[in-house]
């Protein structure tokens, strides 16, 4: 197991506040606002240059952790096969450029809810939180759609886009719906559940069909993830380290050592699995001196986050 940190493809204070902090491992965006005329976003020539951008500044990409638009895919639509196609054009070049997972995500409309991005933590810091009976009315102005229609079209997904996965050797690694809650104004949400999660093993068997473990999502999907991470094993390809106080319907961020789980039992978990990809912190506190304009993704709270999961992981690993 490695640490990583997101890094945007947009230089800022991180690219310099990771390294410090002794990680050189990024998982980074997708270069969207570096298209030269005629390119598209996953094609070779503009993820080459990403990639090299970081290496310039002495990072390791390792995953990428954003998508092309994929509404379409999700909802069935006419164009999703455009969509697919910019996806499978994605994975052959990061199969190319040895980047060996990419992290998408099944939400539909819209991605990550929060309905206050502010609410007061440890000290005066602030964190971000959910509360179902806030969700603004107008969050999405498309109509309805069901869960069953949500598995088919990832089902059609999955057999378009694992064959040129397998062939690149990238891991396509399912993040969770956040918050997981079904359904939020109308729109069904399939990502939700650790039995719904083997259904996606299951439903296409591949190696490369992989789960991103985000520890904010699956706690409050089991009392016990520490039994989760045993669960998935090695088809955990990818891990954000983070921690919630609540339930699906009402909870908040909380700091790495100040949530509702037991995070050394989790590292324990990672290590007795044999899991070998990165661990990043994810949805930090913004803390006195940042700015909170990028709530959960501060600068600073990343900081305490880094020294935290790097003592769990000397402790344990060296057991």
């Amino acid at each position: 197991m490695e640490i990583a940190e997101f890094i945007s493809p947009t230089r800022s204070p991180v690219w310099k506040l990771a390294l410090q902090a002794g990680v050189n491992l990024a998982v980074g965006g997708l270069p969207f606002d570096n298209l030269h005329p005629g390119e598209r976003v996953g094609d070779l020539a503009p993820l080459s240059r990403m990639k090299r951008n970081y290496e310039d500044a002495g990072f390791d990409l390792r995953v990428i952790e954003a998508r092309p638009p994929l509404n379409k895919a999700k909802r069935g639509l006419d164009g999703r096969d455009d969509e697919i196609d910019v996806v499978c054009t994605l994975l052959e070049s990061m199969g190319k450029l040895g980047i060996p997972v990419w992290c998408y995500e099944w939400m539909t409309d819209f991605n990550w809810v929060r309905t206050k991005l502010d609410t007061p933590s440890r000290g005066g810091s602030v964190v971000t939180s959910f509360d179902a009976n806030d969700v603004p009315e107008d969050l999405t102005d498309q109509p309805p759609i069901g869960e069953a229609e949500l598995w088919d079209n990832l089902h059609y997904f999955l057999k378009r886009v694992l064959p040129v996965a397998e062939k690149a050797n990238v891991k396509l690694s399912m993040h969770p719906d956040d918050p997981p809650i079904t359904p939020i104004r109308g729109v069904s949400r399939i990502m939700r559940t650790v039995e719904n999660y083997q259904r996606l093993l299951d439903m296409v068997p591949s190696p490369m069909n992989t789960i991103t473990m985000c520890q904010g999502n699956f706690t409050l999907m089991t009392d016990d993830l520490p039994a989760t991470i045993r669960t998935f094993g090695d088809k955990i390809s990818f891990v954000h380290f983070r921690d919630v106080r609540g339930v699906p319907t009402q909870f908040e961020e909380t700091w790495h050592d100040d949530g509702k789980t037991d995070m050394l039992a989790c590292m324990r978990a990672y290590r007795d699995v044999g899991f070998k990809g990165v661990l990043r912190p994810d949805h930090v506190p913004t803390v006195e001196g940042d700015s909170n304009s990028n709530a959960g993704y501060s600068a600073f709270g990343r900081l305490y986050a880094i020294g935290y999961i790097r003592g769990l992981q000397q402790a344990v690993y060296a057991e």
